[in-house]
């Protein structure tokens, strides 16, 4: 064999290795979110979580995992099924499973020792997706102060809305208040009303905060800090602040706030021209309530699940325009699931550049890196099979459901969304627990899951010749 042609194996790695310490925050956050899991399920197994008979172990686990996985698929009533203190369990879940385990662990050490050490700071990272260890500090504070501010405006505004619109008792109103504020700004869409938001579909001040919090949430703390930031930072004492200035923005930034907007426009009409006359959702409603519900319905799924009309009487195009919806998400480093958005941006920049015949794929004036083309793509590909694959294996096994239904349902947990057709409650147990899987699988994150159940880095020192490939 030619000298420089023979493969070098990798030396095997330290466990203080970098390598070792690359891999080590995906498998840490893995388990966080597993034993996290473990013992929601443990908890709402309890006598005391369920009203009637004690939830079974399906039950619970389902639940334990859509709350942790900010997801807001149900298999029982959460309102008639949970006491208090299920309800509390589970909102407890959703801020845990939102806020990221190993992020509130990391946020825990700093603010009791001060200092965050190098595999603290690696895990905290892979949980907020910052952009350096450096950061890491800045984002966990970050974090925990617009977590908690954002959560505290929205439910109070809920409460007074609840309390003086629908006479509930003070008690009860800010119970759900912070509890939809909770929900809705961790893009979980759990909800103590057994119908969800159908009974507040025209009211503006329950739909708009709600809107609003999930679309906060669903942008990615990194975005959000980076805007933050800029907002902050002048160019003088009497200039505008950066934040109008879109150059100073990152590229990640301008295309999560840009596609974002795109989405939510584009979702609106497009609901409003599907469901207009549907009489089993917009068409009763007066035109003012109509564009809300559009608006609502475009807002959702970006991972929200909440709904403010009936999910089963929609058309079936409105299901499959959802369904895409769905498996875009929102932004990265958020409460949202799905590829996101940017991974949707960058396949788009490199078909539009491959159809030019361009080299590189640019974007604001920035070439996207071939790494970052490529992972996209793998996150792409692999959220089709994992959608493809359990879509598949549940149609077959029953003639209970159509397949737009069971396709409805698995996009919708593997984007950790929550939006249902209302078959979920009567799945076969193992179709629940695919869901369960892939509730786990979408929240996580592909490339993180797999980065964490690798055993082993794979480095060449070598490249293979080249081939040429017919494609098309």
């Amino acid at each position: 064999m030619i000298p420089w042609l023979r493969p070098h194996r990798a030396p095997t790695s330290d466990p203080a290795s970098p390598a070792s310490l690359r891999r080590r925050p995906a498998q840490l956050v893995t388990l966080a979110f597993l034993a996290t899991i473990a013992t929601g399920t443990a908890l709402l197994s309890l006598p005391v979580s369920a009203t009637g008979r004690r939830a079974g172990f399906v039950e619970a686990l389902f639940t334990a995992t859509s709350a942790t996985c900010v997801t807001g698929l149900a298999v029982v009533d959460t309102e008639t099924f949970w006491t208090p203190f299920g309800q509390v369990v589970i909102l407890l879940l959703i801020q845990v499973g939102g806020f990221g385990v190993m992020t509130l662990a990391s946020l825990l050490g700093l603010l009791l020792t001060r200092r965050l050490g190098l595999g603290t700071r690696l895990v905290a990272a892979e949980s907020t997706r910052s952009v350096g260890m450096g950061d890491v500090r800045r984002v966990l504070l970050g974090v925990l102060r617009f977590t908690v501010v954002t959560e505290l405006l929205i439910a109070t505004v809920l409460t007074v809305r609840f309390a003086t619109a629908y006479g509930e008792g003070l008690g009860h109103a800010a119970w759900s208040g912070l509890f939809h504020a909770v929900s809705a700004f961790n893009n979980a869409g759990f909800s103590i009303y057994s119908t969800n938001l159908m009974p507040f579909v025209a009211d503006p001040w329950v739909c708009l905060p709600i809107c609003a919090a999930i679309i906060v949430g669903g942008l990615g703390f990194p975005v959000l800090l980076e805007l933050w930031r800029l907002h902050r930072s002048r160019r003088s004492e009497d200039g505008p602040s950066d934040l109008r200035r879109l150059s100073r923005w990152s590229v990640h930034t301008r295309l999560t706030v840009l596609m974002t907007a795109v989405l939510l426009t584009v979702g609106t009409v497009f609901f409003l021209a599907a469901e207009w006359r549907n009489p089993g959702t917009f068409g009763p409603l007066d035109p003012p309530a109509k564009v809300l519900a559009a608006f609502t319905q475009a807002v959702m799924p970006r991972t929200a699940g909440f709904n403010s009309v009936d999910v089963s009487q929609l058309n079936n195009g409105t299901w499959f325009f959802t369904d895409m919806l769905m498996f875009v998400g929102a932004g990265s480093g958020g409460t949202a699931g799905g590829i996101k958005v940017t991974t949707f941006a960058v396949l788009a920049v490199a078909i539009w550049a491959e159809l030019r015949g361009d080299p590189d794929a640019t974007v604001f004036d920035r070439r996207l890196s071939r790494g970052t083309q490529r992972q996209a793509l793998t996150v792409a590909l692999i959220g089709v099979a994992a959608v493809v694959l359990p879509t598949l294996a549940i149609t077959l096994s029953t003639s209970l459901f159509t397949l737009d239904q069971v396709l409805y349902e698995v996009i919708s947990a593997f984007s950790t969304t929550g939006l249902s057709t209302g078959i979920t409650a009567d799945m076969q147990p193992w179709h629940q627990v695919v869901l369960v899987c892939l509730m786990f699988l979408g929240r996580l994150g592909p490339i993180t899951l797999g980065t964490g159940l690798a055993m082993r880095d794979r480095q060449r020192r070598y490249r293979r010749p080249e081939a040429a490939v017919v494609i098309g």
